[in-house]
């Protein structure tokens, strides 16, 4: 039985390739820390999690204060086992993002190295339900975004393949933003899927007044209408529209997407691997969703999330956002419109390390032993 030996931490900050902005802020910076795990037969796993412009040192921090040595001794392959001590032992600062970014940095480690000692594709070893999923992106449809611009980048979407495209939502007057939807819709036709993120920015009131617009244009979803926190606000939301409402990039627990679910407050859930706290939460959401009949359909980390969509029968999209090209030399795989997982054992990312020591945050790694 094999033991862990050594634990390495980093940091490193990656620029978004495009200007990203939404209904309630601007993504400059992806703070992405880094998690390497050794264990005593020489194995190594490597994990990641990311935060948008804030809190990245916070993470690194808990990492190395007060996670990381408590894994030096443990067998790795105890993966439900270690998430749950970690859990509890961080219980004064749980359910949290901080918290939750932090565990999902081990969880993937771990995970990765499990399926390299097994030999495995991530997709395989956590289910193994789908070979390709379907792929649409966020790499246009921003804010900022003039009309014309939308519509010749929706248009373009199209001509390379994606099946559908997402566009945020949040300008000053309703009408706008149906203005810019209408144009797009005429412009892609019917059958190329578009769905809608408000990023939290609307009122219950206003998210209501707006679905009522927007269900002419025949949406594949509403994301994120309300602070994830109102759950009663989007049980009245839900009960209201015939839009199916999206949520779960926000929410950092498993038994908050029940309480989500059991309230039917939402259609499709998009638990984040990061913010859920890893691999072994998200899949419990999956399969939760699943009993309620409901999609899957996470949000971001598309390099982690392809072969996790692969490894359970109610994925329905993968949204493509690519943010690790800097540091990786693996790139998805898409055919046909449909993203495909890497066969290869592990989470299917082949790290750039050079790239990655280059970029370390004060040229700093952390190392636990």
């Amino acid at each position: 039985m094999s033991r862990i030996t050594r634990v390495e931490i980093l940091q490193v900050d990656l620029a978004p390739k495009v200007k990203r902005t939404d209904a309630i802020q601007s993504f400059v910076t992806q703070e992405t820390p880094v998690l390497r795990v050794t264990d005593s037969d020489g194995a190594v796993g490597v994990g990641y999690s990311y935060t948008i412009g804030t809190g990245g040192s916070s993470v690194v921090a808990l990492l190395a204060d007060h996670l990381a040595p408590k894994l030096i001794g443990r067998d790795p392959a105890m993966v439900e086992q270690i998430w749950k001590d970690l859990f509890f032992h961080t219980h004064a600062t749980a359910v949290g993002a901080v918290t939750a970014l932090a565990l999902a940095a081990i969880d993937t480690a771990l995970w990765d190295l499990r399926c390299r000692r097994a030999k495995l594709p991530l997709n395989v070893m956590a289910g193994g339900a789908q070979t390709r999923v379907p792929l649409y992106t966020t790499e246009g449809g921003w804010l900022h975004i003039d009309k014309a611009k939308l519509v010749e980048e929706a248009v373009e979407a199209k001509r390379q393949g994606f099946l559908g495209a997402k566009m945020k939502v949040g300008k000053p007057h309703v009408s706008e933003d149906v203005a810019r939807l209408e144009a797009v819709r005429k412009a892609v036709g019917g059958a190329f899927e578009i769905m809608v993120d408000a990023n939290q920015g609307f009122t219950v009131a206003e998210a209501m007044r707006r679905a009522r617009r927007y269900e002419a244009l025949d949406l594949a979803w509403f994301e994120e209408p309300l602070p994830a926190e109102d759950l009663d606000g989007h049980v009245r939301l839900s009960r209201s529209t015939a839009l199916p409402v999206a949520v779960g990039e926000s929410i950092y627990h498993p038994s908050h997407f029940r309480e989500y679910l059991q309230r039917g407050a939402c259609g499709i859930v998009q638990a984040d691997v990061a913010r859920i706290g890893g691999i072994t939460p998200w899949l419990k959401v999956a399969h939760l969703a699943e009993t309620f009949n409901a999609w899957i359909c996470p949000h971001f980390l598309m390099e982690l999330h392809v072969a996790l969509c692969a490894a359970v029968p109610n994925a329905r999209w993968v949204e493509y956002i690519p943010q690790l090209d800097d540091i990786t030399q693996s790139r998805m795989t898409i055919k046909d419109g449909h993203a495909v997982p890497s066969a290869k054992p592990g989470l299917g990312i082949d790290w750039d390390w050079k790239a990655i020591e280059r970029r370390r945050v004060n040229g700093k790694t952390i190392v636990v032993k």
